[in-house]
């Protein structure tokens, strides 16, 4: 019988702190959209978001250590990323437990910009606005409602799927892209602290 592979160990955020205050900070690379990222960020971590991560996972691969520690928001787009660098053969990977939430739970700094709403509260207010839109128009349309039962449906497989097509798309528009990382000043700054 196969077995699936068992996931990385995640780090919790008092022990990444305690890691980053001995000067043993391991590289902390940030998942999320540009714009969450210049909202709030640990400091010291890169931001390379998921969809770029994939797409340019080899460039990265030659420039990481064993030592990596993969940060979003709560820690689904950190998941994501892990399994992304592990099937590129990145072992040892981490993830840090409750993402960046949890960091700044426990007190520890973060480097702020520009406030922006994050990418799970946007995925609420435009499923919340499409159900409550359809549904006061249902009143007066038929059938109009299971355009909102549709958008239920792609909740709940995003919440058992743990992805978000939702999330994905909205992660496109140019509120939360802002500048897209250079991936070539990714590496170099990479390269430069190994």
């Amino acid at each position: 019988m196969d077995s699936a592979p068992a996931p990385s160990p995640s780090l919790s955020p008092a022990a990444l702190h305690r890691l980053v205050q001995e000067g043993r900070a391991p590289r902390l690379l940030d998942v999320r959209t540009p714009g969450e990222f210049r909202t709030a960020h640990i400091p010291g971590s890169y931001n390379v978001p998921l969809d770029t991560l994939r797409e340019h996972r080899g460039e990265l691969l030659a420039h990481l250590d064993e030592d990596v520690v993969l940060v979003c928001r709560s820690g689904a787009r950190a998941a994501q990323a892990e399994k992304a660098l592990a099937d590129a053969g990145l072992p040892n990977l981490r993830v840090l437990e409750g993402g960046i939430v949890a960091w700044e739970t426990v007190g520890a700094p973060v480097n702020r910009g520009p406030e922006r709403w994050d990418m799970e509260r946007q995925v609420r207010l435009v499923a919340g606005s499409i159900v409550l839109a359809t549904g006061l128009v249902g009143v007066f349309v038929p059938g109009t409602h299971l355009i909102g039962t549709a958008i239920g449906a792609g909740l709940t497989y995003a919440a058992v799927s743990n992805s978000c097509m939702m999330g994905v798309l909205l992660s496109k528009l140019p509120y939360n892209r802002g500048p897209r990382p250079d991936i070539r000043k990714v590496i170099a700054e990479l390269r430069s602290t190994q």
